[in-house]
């Protein structure tokens, strides 16, 4: 097994600025003999090859950022980024390269790539005073340089430091709040769009002792309102408004300490700053923040403790939750199953999964085994996220988000007398893996799908007929159970061959909407990619591939992202070989795929069955014997034994059955069972108009499509593509009949 420490991906910035992801691997610090120095080595984790090979310069500036992230630059225009998968990895190569330049491995940056150049090549030319940023006046007519100054320094951790100094020994934010005022008044917006930059930019200097000023009672309102002006804005934001007209502070029982209603308040506010106002950083400014969620954070641990100390607070709500007097009204504000409490609940159970996943197991394993299953603390969480009312679902992902890092085993402890995983995922899999697939199973059973199909060819969805949301609750289950089956083999393998589960997912791939079916693709593609025979032979046995190419046929000449996900399927059974699926494929759908030639995926799969098949027969030729060719003694050798002479042509037979199991296997039982459940493929049609003539035993239920008669790639490797007429596909229809729409012939 892999160390996980070490993995990581490579990230480089492009000139676009934006960081592109060149793979994931392995990272290792070796002596490179070529380089003369300790190098950062990654290898890919899929071949192998080399995606990074980077000397530690002693001169380089490395910077570690989040615990998991080393980012450095080589050149000036050529910008690298590690992004470790566990924090211990990160931290054994920073020791690394801290040693390899004698830094301190405590520090976040080993050395500033301006200013200690700057120092070292001109020590004499640098004042004493260099701890602090020259400023410009704070006046009107220098907004514009002092957002250039406040821009420019975001990239040096040291010329930050200097920055966030000179503003807080001069009272230089006061003074900009004060410009602040002036420039709307006067409605230039000129200086308000430069304002938004440079209090944009002092947030993120980081520094909590800016964030005492900013955020001081008589200096944040100010601060949300330079932030409301935003150049990229047509028209400012009211956030100003809505804190102090819209936003009510409610109180269950009156606060009467000043200083905990200020720090409330306080705390709200800059919470609003973080998560409404500030745009969401990206994974390489994250950092910049990071005082800020401090700073947050810190606050309500002081909240929390200054109503701890209140004596009279916690007891009077007691009080008054125990008082059957108390009315409704005032009781849904303490407590009541109502849209707010829920998303509270939702809140201080997600602080708690992302605090401790091990603590919440541990509890749910303890809940009484005897419990009716619904009152399991994981089923309770299940049933709100499955009975989300939200039309956008955005409590359900959240919840689903939580129940994933449950059962990811990645987080899962281990110790001598007992392991964490094998334990909570037993538990999942017996008290919670039904409530979970409830949905699943209730909008795939088979008498809706019996129904649908009396109906007639044309594709109407059974599952969930215009109706958006249940669609994008199944696509979020289906994302959950994809996640199982690629983290819990065991548990999800014995569940869905008991479930029958993957044929109930695959009546998906009929619902009208696209992101569903290939919600049940990518669930179909994750278990084929682990290239378990146990699956294989469930996927054969149960004829599951006529679904999927059922769904490619229906699409007709439609170039889009379905097409390009079951094309990719086929191409990777192909590139790994995987003999049991090519000869099913091959053997039971190949008439109905033939004249599909604009990617070359299934004459691929048709020479790799062929060239098995011939393999095979040169095995079997090896092990057979000419008589005539036999010479004297062996002719006596068998004649003298009997026995033998009676066994080879059993041996004959027994290697000749290995070529039928490994094939015949798939091939004579599907021949036996054509009538049945292979008879409902349809059969592709050539490029002209002329459609494939299908043999009598699958005529009965073949359906005709016309294919581009234009190939648009000819490749060994399909990747998943937007293709140019996309847009135009609802227009296409309307010119001609829909593949789906078009009869079978024996209609």
């Amino acid at each position: 097994m892999s160390d996980t420490r070490r993995r990581v991906k490579v990230y480089t910035l492009n000139e676009d600025r934006q960081w592109d992801d060149r793979g994931t691997g392995h990272v290792s610090s070796t002596f490179v003999e070529r380089l003369k120095g300790t190098s950062l080595l990654v290898r890919a984790e899929s071949d192998g090859s080399l995606l990074l090979e980077s000397k530690i310069s002693p001169n380089t500036a490395y910077q570690k950022q989040q615990d998991t992230l080393i980012v450095w630059s080589e050149a000036d225009n050529y910008d690298l980024a590690l992004s470790f998968q566990e924090k211990a990895g990160c931290d054994e190569i920073w020791e690394k390269i801290c040693q390899v330049q004698g830094k301190d491995p405590a520090l976040d940056i080993t050395q500033d790539p301006i200013d200690e150049s700057e120092e070292e090549r001109f020590p004499e030319e640098i004042p004493e005073t260099s701890h602090l940023v020259e400023l410009p006046p704070c006046e009107l007519s220098r907004l514009e340089e002092i957002a250039d100054l406040v821009t420019s320094v975001l990239s040096s951790p040291i010329r930050r430091e200097k920055l966030a100094l000179a503003l807080v020994s001069e009272g230089y934010i006061k003074k900009l709040l004060g410009l602040f005022r002036v420039c709307e008044d006067l409605d230039n917006r000129e200086g308000l769009h430069h304002l938004y930059e440079i209090v944009r930019g002092v947030l993120f200097l980081n520094k909590a002792a800016l964030f005492e000023v900013m955020f001081s009672d008589d200096c944040i309102m100010d601060v949300v309102g330079c932030l409301e002006y935003d150049p990229a804005l047509v028209q400012p934001k009211r956030h100003r408004e809505f804190l102090t007209k819209t936003a009510k502070f409610k109180e269950v029982i009156p606060i009467t300490d000043s200083e905990l209603r200020q720090k409330i308040h306080q705390t709200y506010r800059v919470q609003y700053i973080q998560d409404i106002i500030l745009p969401t950083p990206s994974v390489f400014e994250e950092n910049f923040l990071s005082t800020l969620t401090s700073f947050i954070f810190f606050n309500k641990v002081e909240i929390v403790s200054m109503l701890q100390e209140d004596e009279k607070f916690l007891t009077e709500v007691f009080a008054q939750l125990t008082d059957e007097g108390t009315d409704d009204s005032k009781r849904r504000e303490l407590g009541m199953d109502d849209l707010q409490v829920r998303a509270a609940a939702t809140d201080i159970f997600s602080y708690l999964v992302e605090f401790s996943p091990s603590m919440v197991r541990e509890f749910v394993m303890q809940e009484p085994q005897q419990t009716d299953d619904d009152v399991l603390l994981i089923n309770v969480v299940i049933k709100q996220m499955i009975c989300d009312s939200d039309p956008e679902l955005g409590g359900a992902v959240q919840l689903m988000g939580l129940l994933r890092t449950l059962i990811d085993p990645e987080n899962m402890l281990a110790s001598t007398n007992k392991t964490e995983k094998t334990e909570f995922l037993s538990f999942f899999y017996k008290y919670c893996m039904h409530v979970l697939t409830a949905p699943l199973l209730a909008n795939t059973a088979h008498d809706k799908i019996s129904k649908d199909l009396q109906e007639g060819s044309a594709k109407i969805n059974p599952v969930c007929p215009d109706n958006f949301q249940t669609a994008q609750l199944l696509a979020l289950i289906l994302e959950l159970l994809t996640f199982c089956v690629e983290h819990h083999t065991y548990h999800i393998k014995t569940y869905i061959m008991n479930k029958d589960l993957l044929r109930r997912v695959l009546v998906l791939m009929n619902s009208k909407h696209t992101f569903l079916a290939l919600c049940a693709l990518r669930f179909m593609r994750r278990i084929i990619g682990l290239k378990d025979e146990y699956y294989n032979r469930y996927i054969i046995k149960g004829n599951l591939f006529e679904p999927v190419i059922n769904a490619l046929l229906d699409n007709g000449t439609r170039y889009n992202l379905l097409n390009s996900a079951i094309i990719e399927l086929f191409e990777f059974i192909k590139v790994e070989d995987i003999k049991s699926l090519i000869a099913h494929i091959v053997d039971n759908f190949y008439k109905a795929l033939e004249s599909i030639e604009y990617v070359q995926t299934f004459k691929g799969l048709k020479g790799r069955y062929e060239q098995e098949k011939d393999r095979q027969s040169q095995r079997i030729s090896r092990y057979r014997r000419d008589a005539r060719s036999l010479d004297e003694d062996e002719e006596l050798w068998f004649n003298d034994d009997d026995d033998d002479d009676e066994g080879e042509p059993v041996e004959k037979s027994r290697i000749e059955d290995d070529f039928s199991d490994s094939y015949g296997k798939y091939m004579e039982a599907k021949k036996g069972a054509a009538n049945g459940a292979g008879n409902n493929v349809k059969a592709a049609a050539l490029p002209t108009a002329t459609a494939v003539t299908p043999n009598s035993s699958s005529a009965s239920s073949v359906k005709t499509v016309s294919l581009p008669a234009t190939p648009v790639m000819k490749t060994t490797l399909v990747g998943l593509v937007d293709y140019p007429d996309d847009e135009d596909e609802e227009d296409d229809d309307e010119e001609e009949q829909s593949p789906r729409k078009r009869p079978r012939l024996t209609s």
